[in-house]
């Protein structure tokens, strides 16, 4: 769908007057009419708004309200990322402005809006889903997977934010440790789990720039769904394993066959489901043949990635149990992170077979 907005929610509110005096004061040539602001609807972790003066457009993003976990919702870090990136990888975006905590509360970027179609869980009613249409959608998300991974990450100055050696025993033990501090009850199969997967660590291909949140709700296509034209959310970006990357698109990957515990977790039916796209299994030759990585050890790659989910759904889980936000879309998420603890460790086990 195009990217749907709403009026802003209640209690995540931007001061219109300030920002409307910072934008004057520092971009150039901005039409006269009166600021709006909206905000996306989707997204569950930071806030991002849709800004339009006149015919000129962009989007603001900033952290969620309440308290945040360390070194998560880094702003300007984000800012840095997309600023190295969007002129060798085109469907990332062009920043334009980044602002300390000083004006709105709370730090904030400012980047051009792109214009085109994202899918989630259904297309839109003028596009007709053949199943060639849903097998070159797949494929596009593979190619550009693995284009990002190309990118000589030496010839940016990602490398003085990142640390690529150590990068997945850092990862393992990082969610373990962010788990724990969010957890808000007791799942049984945890413990067994952590164990397996510190035990399982395996040898990283060499490292690339990652994205680390690639799926199809972070991505853009043009009308003809001939080309990926954006792709959103670069906050968990760094320099690190690669397979890494490929393990967490294939955990938001659904497909036909998965149980519902996957399939609705997140909400509706994912539109992966559809005749056509991809397998995960498709998906991940694609993406080999794309890259001619190595993918032996994608096993291990998913199981940790169902983990960071987890991780990540039960700290949003967390701060609405807290009081921090009022969404009553989190209010079932602990539901999904017991299930997908145990679809992790389903799978480490399997594993073992």
């Amino acid at each position: 769908m195009v990217q749907e907005t709403i009026q802003v929610r209640k209690g995540e509110e931007l001061d219109l007057n300030k920002l409307e005096h910072y934008l004057s004061q520092h971009i150039e040539g901005l039409p006269e009419e009166p600021l709006q602001i909206r905000q996306f609807q989707a997204g569950r972790s930071n806030l991002t708004y849709s800004l339009q003066k006149g015919n000129w457009e962009a989007v603001l993003r900033r952290p969620p309200l309440g308290p945040v976990a360390p070194k998560a919702h880094d702003m300007q870090r984000e800012y840095f990322i997309l600023n190295e990136l969007y002129s060798s990888y085109s469907p990332a975006p062009k920043p334009l402005l980044f602002s300390d905590e000083t004006l709105l509360g709370a730090p904030f970027f400012i980047m051009e809006r792109k214009k085109g179609i994202v899918l989630d869980q259904d297309f839109p009613d003028h596009v007709e889903a053949s199943e060639a249409l849903c097998t070159r959608i797949s494929d596009l998300m593979a190619k550009n997977l693995a284009r990002l991974h190309e990118i000589p990450y030496e010839e940016t100055k990602l490398p003085t934010i990142t640390k690529p050696e150590g990068f997945m025993e850092r990862q393992v033990h990082g969610w373990i440790g962010r788990y724990e501090r969010v957890k808000t009850e007791e799942i049984p199969e945890v413990e067994a789990l952590k164990k397996w997967m510190i035990s399982s660590i395996p040898k990283s291909s060499a490292p690339a720039i990652i994205h680390y949140d690639f799926k199809l709700n972070n991505s853009m296509f043009d009308e003809s769904f001939q080309n990926l034209v954006g792709v959103f959310d670069w906050e968990m970006t760094t320099v690190g394993d690669p397979l890494a990357d490929l393990g967490v698109a294939m955990s938001y990957w659904i497909q036909e066959d998965d149980s519902d515990l996957l399939k609705k977790g997140l909400g509706d039916t994912p539109i992966t489901t559809v005749k056509g796209f991809y397998s995960r299994d498709q998906f991940i030759q694609a993406y080999a043949n794309y890259s001619n990585r190595d993918i032996t050890n994608f096993h291990f790659y998913l199981t940790f990635a169902y983990f960071k989910l987890a991780v990540i759904c039960q700290q949003i889980f967390y701060r609405w149990k807290k009081g921090q936000t009022e969404d009553a879309r989190f209010a079932n998420m602990n539901e999904f992170v017991t299930n997908l603890i145990l679809y992790a460790s389903e799978s480490s086990a399997k594993s073992l077979k």
